[in-house]
């Protein structure tokens, strides 16, 4: 478990795992990143509390490193990975070493189910479940068990990863997905299983939201440039959409000021995605508070739109790798 400012979520991610019904012997490795809130003192304490839990450094501070320096850390031949701020379901150790072994798979999963605790983490949770939000992958909307490209986290046969080398510390995001596509290209499985599901708790403000999907589209930017067969409608979507809203409001200011009257049409543009979010928003909504109704087309906006602007710029850090 990779850990950096996880002061809200880490006791229960941790109980999370201590709690599995799993029969065999179990340990939990916490890598520390630097925090900026209480993560470092509330690992000790968990630590001092339960042998089960050991701690090791995580100095780099992101989530590859991390997983690499408690994958070598690690003393069986199933690695589980969860975040700091999941919560495991009942049984799913125990069912997802079943499935590793009924499928021969190298890397089992299931479903990130999204819930918020507050009105604006409701709605995002809500477009995370929906292919209108981030898509519709199977690991986010579910589907029917069987191979799959990625799971959310994962179950791994230990020996695989360390045969391929861990995670690939260049991706600070995506890192899942690229190691899925390696382990794929070495001629193993990755299996999705509905059955598992890991409850996530969304980013809670709207600027941590933004952060986070312009990073995503940034590193998957990353990731389609070194695996070029990789690329999609699906993930293509997103800067497609932000070319036409830039690209439309742009001309229908320049008919504002002066320029041919026809370039005001390209307020179709903003104009058009306005109102196809806002009936995605209502078509999704069902059963959520009034509240989290309101934040939820600001919410897919912002998704889309930071997505769409991260894979249009790409990782700074990949692109000043290659100068």
């Amino acid at each position: 478990m990779p850990v950096r400012d996880e002061e809200r979520h880490l006791a229960d991610a941790v109980a999370g795992v201590l709690s599995q019904d799993y029969p065999g012997e179990l340990e939990v490795v916490l890598a520390i990143a630097p925090s900026t809130d209480r993560t470092a003192d509330i690992a000790a304490e968990l630590a001092a509390g339960d042998p089960r839990v050991r701690l090791v450094d995580n100095p780099a501070g992101n989530t590859p490193a991390g997983l690499n320096a408690a994958i070598e850390a690690s003393r069986h031949g199933i690695v589980v990975r969860v975040d700091g701020h999941g919560l495991l379901s009942a049984g799913y150790i125990s069912m997802a070493v079943q499935a590793l072994e009924k499928t021969g798979a190298a890397n089992v999963g299931g479903i990130m189910h999204a819930e918020g605790t507050t009105d604006f983490e409701r709605a995002v949770a809500r477009a995370y479940c929906s292919t209108l939000g981030l898509g519709g992958g199977r690991f986010h909307v579910g589907g029917p068990e069987g191979p799959a490209d990625t799971v959310y986290l994962g179950v791994f046969r230990r020996d695989v990863l360390i045969r391929l080398g861990g995670y690939d510390e260049h991706f600070i995001r995506a890192q899942d997905w690229e190691l899925n596509y390696r382990i794929r290209a070495a001629g193993e499985q990755v299996w999705f299983t509905p059955e598992l599901t890991v409850t996530y708790r969304p980013r809670p403000t709207i600027g941590a939201l933004a952060r986070q999907f312009l990073r995503t589209g940034q590193w998957r930017r990353e990731v389609i440039r070194k695996y070029p067969d990789t690329a999609s409608v699906r993930y293509l979507a997103a800067p497609a959409v932000l070319v036409a809203v830039t690209g439309g409001a742009v001309a229908g200011l320049a008919a504002v000021v002066g320029a041919p009257g026809w370039l005001a049409l390209g307020w179709l543009g903003p104009g058009g995605y306005a109102a196809g979010v806002l009936a995605a928003s209502a078509s999704i909504s069902r059963g959520l508070p009034a509240r989290a109704r309101g934040w939820l087309p600001i919410v897919l906006a912002t998704v889309h739109l930071s997505w769409g602007a991260g894979f249009l710029t790409g990782p700074r850090r990949a692109r000043s790798s290659r100068v």
